[in-house]
Formats: structure tokens, C-alpha cells, sequence
């Protein structure tokens, strides 16, 4: 366990540079990406970089939340956040698109897109937050801060009054009894070419208390 206790703080684009090395981390070597962005062919690393460096651009550009959890200082993990108010579709941006096509290639973009296309087709209803990216660093997984990160994201979800929940997918099968612990329901599931990406879905306390009214 860490010797400081785990900080939430709200992030913003002054994290740009943290929070890329940070999710690369999280993110180099997860089965879809290793698919969608070619782990087999030279320049994944770099395929991977690009990816994570464009989405916390476009993320923080649209200046859409982010909780980071910091132990001294150092952000050790984090979750980008699409309210559903103000989600935005990657599709609807061709200079977002571009920069994909310059540092991906054609066909790792397609394959993005397709994948993206595939999971948002699986969402419930408008009224949810959406999670693009989340992850804790390597070197502190295992000591429950992920845990920890999840507790804080549902409280602050819980406050929008008009979520009734969180979606977030994944295709590594190392997270999936995480998820269904945590209280994540699987809506959907979804084909990465030899991967199956399972789309999870969180309801709000606001809605559980609610339902059992």
C-alpha cells in the first residue's frame, strides 16, 4: 500500500502532459488496442501514443471533466469523463479525424472508428455519462486505489441530476469480475476483430434509490 493517501482532484488540460504518460501506461498493453492499433507491426508504441495524446486533447479542448487520483503530487490514476449534456462524438470531427489519419494510418483509424461506432451502439438511452478513457498506472495497481478512483467517479456522477448512470467497455477479461463487483451490469458485447469488448453499465445511487421507491 502507498505510504500517502490517494488525492481526487478535478483535472485539467495543465494535466495534458501527465495524464498521456499515465494512460499509455494504462493502455499499451490492452488487448483492443494491441488489435485495433497493430501490436505486431513496427511503430505500435508510437501508434498508441498518438491515439492517447489525441483523445486528451480533444477531451480537455472541449474542456469535458476528468478526476485524477495523486498520491504527493503525482498523478498515479485517472478517468475522462463525457457528461450527457455535453458528450462529444469523435466522428462529428474531421480535424480530430485528421490528426488520427497522420499519426495512426488509415486503416488503425478505420478500425478506431469502427470499434467507437460499435460500443456507443450498444448505450441504453442519452442520459448517461460515458467513460472514454480510465486507468491507473501500472506500478500502483493491485492496492485497491482503483477502487478508490471508481467510489469517487459514481459520487460525482451521482450529483448531475440528469444521468442516470455511467457506461464504460472493456476488452480485457483481467477487469471484468472488477467491474461486476463494483456494480456494473453488461449491456452489450461487441467484436474486435478476435476481441470481445464487454460495454458495462452503472446506475446512478439516485436512480437506484428511485426505483425502489
Amino acid at each position: 500500500m502507498p505510504n500517502s493517501p490517494a488525492e481526487i482532484r478535478l483535472l485539467d488540460h495543465g494535466y495534458s502532459r501527465e495524464a498521456r504518460s499515465l494512460l499509455y501506461q494504462a493502455y499499451r498493453h490492452d488487448p483492443t488496442f494491441a488489435h485495433i492499433f497493430e501490436a505486431d507491426r513496427p511503430g505500435f508504441d508510437q501508434r498508441v501514443r498518438a491515439t492517447i495524446r489525441e483523445l486528451i486533447h480533444q477531451h480537455f479542448n472541449e474542456e469535458l471533466p476528468a478526476l485524477g487520483l495523486l498520491i504527493e503530487d503525482r498523478l498515479i490514476g485517472m478517468v475522462l469523463i463525457a457528461p450527457p449534456q455535453r458528450r462529444f462524438d469523435l466522428t462529428e470531427s474531421w480535424a480530430w479525424r485528421m490528426r488520427m489519419l497522420l499519426t495512426t494510418g488509415f486503416r488503425c483509424t478505420r478500425r478506431y472508428l469502427e470499434y467507437h461506432d460499435a460500443v456507443m451502439a450498444c448505450l441504453p438511452s442519452d442520459n448517461y455519462h460515458v467513460l472514454p478513457l480510465i486507468g491507473i498506472h501500472p506500478e500502483f495497481q493491485g492496492q485497491h486505489l482503483g477502487e478508490q478512483l471508481l467510489e469517487a467517479l459514481h459520487d460525482w456522477c451521482a450529483e448531475d441530476p440528469h444521468s442516470k448512470g455511467i457506461v464504460l467497455d472493456t476488452g480485457n477479461p483481467h477487469y471484468l469480475s472488477f467491474y461486476k463487483r463494483k456494480g456494473y451490469e453488461e449491456i452489450g458485447e461487441v467484436a474486435v476483430g478476435p476481441i470481445i469488448e464487454h460495454v458495462f453499465f452503472h446506475p446512478n445511487p439516485q436512480v437506484s434509490v428511485k426505483a425502489s421507491a
